[in-house]
Order: C-alpha cells, then structure tokens, then sequence
C-alpha cells in the first residue's frame, strides 16, 4: 500500500516556529538564575513573558525591571529580537552562515514570513533584513547612551541602550527604567527629546516593513519607482501619525490633568502617544490619566497595527487602506477600488475583509469574557485585549492583576495577532484540494 506523503505548509512551518520559541523560553524563564530573587518563576508568569517578547507584545504580569535578573532580561531581549525579525528569517540566517544551501521549501516559507511577492531574491533580501535590523538598532543605541550613562552609570547604561534599541525597533514596549514606579514604561523620559524621538523613530521604522526598505534602498528619492504597497505604506504611517497627534496635542494635552506640561513636553507627548500604539507599547504618560476619547483612539491605533512584513502587528495599514478603498469604489459604483493608479484584486479584498472580521470578534469576544471573569470596567477590558491582539503592549493595569485563565485568553490573542490570523487560519485548513464546480449564484441584499 502507497503511503501517503505527508508535507508541512509553510503557514505551518511559521506557527510551529513560533510556538517552539516560546515553548523553549518559558522553560528558561522559569529557572531559578532568570530571576531576580532567585526563585522558581511560576509557569503563567513564565509562559505570559515569553509569549509577549516573541510575539513583540509588551505586555507584563511581573515588572521587567525589577522581577527578572540580568540573564532573565537577557532571554527576554533574545525571544524579542527573534520575534521581530521573525522566527523564518532567523532560521534562514542560520543556515547561510552555515553555509548550507536554502531550499525551495525554506525559500517559499521565507517569502510568506515577510509577505515578498516572489520567492526569486529572497536569500539577498534576507541578508539585506539581517544588515539593516542590526545597523538600525546599533545606532539608536549608541544615540541613546549618553542619556542612559549619565542616568545610570557608564557600564549600565550600555545594556539599558541596547535593550531599549531592540525592544522600540522590534516594537515590543519593553522596558527596564521601572524601577522606582513599576509598570511606569518611559514616563521619567517624558520631557527627554532625545530618548523620545529616537525610541519613536525607531518604532515608525521597524513598522514600515522589510520590502519598503528594500524600495528604499533601490529607489531612493524616486517615489514614482516604489511599489504601490510601498506608496500605501507611507501615505497610511503619515496619516496615523499626524491625525492622532493633533488630537492628542490639541484637546488631550489641553485639559487641566496636564497643565504642568510645557508646550514642548506636550508636543512630544501628543507625537509618542500617536506612534506607540502601532504597535511599540512604550508610554510616556499616564494612561489612565487620559480620556475615554483619546483610549478609544489608542485602541484603534492598535488594532490597525503596523505594516506587512514588518516587526510591527495588527491589522496592518494596508488592510485598513484597502478597506477604505473598497467602500469609496461601492460608494462610486466601481467594480474595483484602485489605489495610485492600480486595481486592487478581488482575492485581497476578500482576505482584507476577512481579517477585520477576524480582529473585531478576537477583541470584542476576548474583552467581553476577561471583563466577566475579573469583573473590570469593559472599556479596560477592551483596552488590554486591543493591546494583545495587536501586540502592542500598552496597558490600563489590569493585566498583573488577571487570573490563569484571562491570561491564558491574552496569551491565545498575542498569538493570533503575531502569527497572523490567516496564516493561522491556513495552518488549520491548509489544503491542495480545488473544486472545480461551483454552486448557483444567488443575490442576497445587504445595507
């Protein structure tokens, strides 16, 4: 009897890479040396930490500064900088320093880890990731230093420079200046140009993705040359951006609760706050100090995400700008949206229609069960299960405070939103199998 041969799809492929990783840096998180009193760390404790540093969340349920030792924020730095480039990429990385031969299969699971459009290339634009991660990060560390020296010391400030280069440029919102105010993020370097901008810089960065890079690099200056992805890209970063900030700035940061702010502290504040979200998890202020309107926005932020191929998570702005295009071309009676002169195929519309569904039900569903289960404010529970899904990191506080199984939900939504939720959905149902007949098509009226 013929057996039949059994193969892993490259969706597959990605999800168990993932789920390997934070497998094997639970179990190191739990050692006695990961800790900072020396103490076996729970397996929630473990397992929440590592799943938010591979999935480049930042979400905590232990204060990073004070809770972990220096190995323990070691392994958490390393499962951060494998999440951000993504556990592919590395794998891929691996193997070209081995001097081993990529194959087929790895450059086919490479190509969907950072959403390339052709497999041709794809060991060069890997080499090219692996520069440039490492470049970026080396700068704004060494950018950062003299701040961080002269808070902490010489010696220490190297490793709070190269830990908060990583952890901003692979939008994780890690963070070890907690030490006084813990779960605090950066607030005590609110006023502090250089940290800000340099941390918001490489935020913006590590989420415009690995293939606009690459347009970068190719075209320089000439606009008309990129991709239209490319162009998406940094039309939506620009909007998502400038529109929040000028909110923030001219009504959050007007009201009463921030009167002891100068101008120029306010208009870092109202910058920061309009980037973190998408998806960093780093905070300069207060949040539970903010309004209703300005969280209401923050979780959208979060939910929208970084870009394709990036280290950033979400929905990305591609999906949302398709979405939007979409609606304008049913506004017009278009059969297509287009976008820079080009038609938009029907097939990303449909995954692009898909994964708003898919995030709207993981938010909603997962913040409607941690409000029953903790009993919180739903608005706080829809805060944390935004932050989740969209492996931002922010939080409202409630997070430490969840028992085993809301953690456990968080841990599921951070997945999801690393990974992807169609490649997750791939993972499942992956399958070579084409009808070729089809059902009769009725016409079913909808708004």
């Amino acid at each position: 009897m013929k057996l039949r041969q059994r193969y892993l799809s490259s969706s597959r492929i990605i999800l168990l890479g993932f789920l390997s990783v934070i497998a094997a840096g639970s179990l190191i998180l739990m050692l006695p040396i990961s800790t900072h009193d020396r103490e076996w760390a729970s397996w929630s404790d473990a397992l929440f930490t590592a799943t938010s540093a591979v999935c480049v969340t930042g979400l905590v349920v232990q204060n990073t500064a004070t809770y972990w030792s220096a190995f323990g924020q070691a392994v958490i730095i390393i499962l951060i900088q494998i999440g951000g480039m993504g556990v592919v990429t590395l794998a891929v990385a691996i193997a070209m320093f081995a001097g081993r031969k990529i194959g087929l299969m790895q450059r086919s699971t490479m190509q969907e880890a950072i959403s390339a459009p052709k497999v041709s290339g794809i060991v060069r634009l890997t080499s090219f990731i692996l520069k440039g991660v490492f470049l970026i990060e080396f700068i704004g560390a060494a950018i950062m230093y003299p701040v961080f020296a002269r808070d902490v010391g010489a010696l220490k400030g190297i490793w709070y420079a190269v830990f908060h280069s990583v952890s901003a440029f692979c939008n994780a919102g890690f963070d070890i200046t907690a030490v006084e105010q813990p779960f605090s993020s950066i607030t005590m370097y609110s006023s502090n140009a250089v940290i800000s901008i340099v941390i918001m810089l490489l935020i913006v960065i590590g989420g415009l993705g690995f293939l606009t890079w690459d347009d970068i690099k190719t075209n320089g200056i000439h606009l008309r040359k990129y991709r239209m992805q490319s162009k998406v890209i940094f039309t939506v970063t620009a909007v998502l951006i400038l529109v929040p900030a000028a909110f923030y700035f001219f009504y959050e940061f007007s009201r009463p609760e921030w009167s002891y702010m100068g101008i120029g502290e306010k208009l870092l504040c109202s910058f920061f706050q309009s980037v973190t979200p998408r998806t960093a998890g780093f905070n300069t202020v207060d949040l539970n100090a903010m309004s209703e309107p300005s969280q209401v926005i923050m979780i959208l932020l979060m939910l929208i995400g970084g870009s394709p191929g990036s280290t950033a998570g979400g929905m990305k702005t591609t999906t949302v700008a398709v979405l939007i295009m979409t609606a304008f071309a049913v506004f017009r009676k278009h059969e297509d949206p287009q976008l820079f002169g080009r038609r938009i195929a029907g097939e990303t519309v449909h995954q692009a229609a898909a994964l708003l569904l898919m995030y709207v039900i993981m938010f909603l569903g997962g913040g409607l069960v941690i409000s029953c289960l903790e009993d919180i404010p739903v608005m706080t529970a829809f805060f944390e299960t935004a932050s989740a899904v969209g492996t931002v990191g922010l939080s409202l506080g409630a997070t430490p405070d969840m028992g085993i199984v809301s953690r456990l939900i968080l841990v599921a939504l951070m997945i999801f939103g690393r990974v992807g939720g169609l490649t997750l959905i791939f993972a499942a149902w992956s399958t070579n199998k084409h009808g070729v007949s089809k059902l009769p098509q009725e016409k079913i009226n909808v708004g």
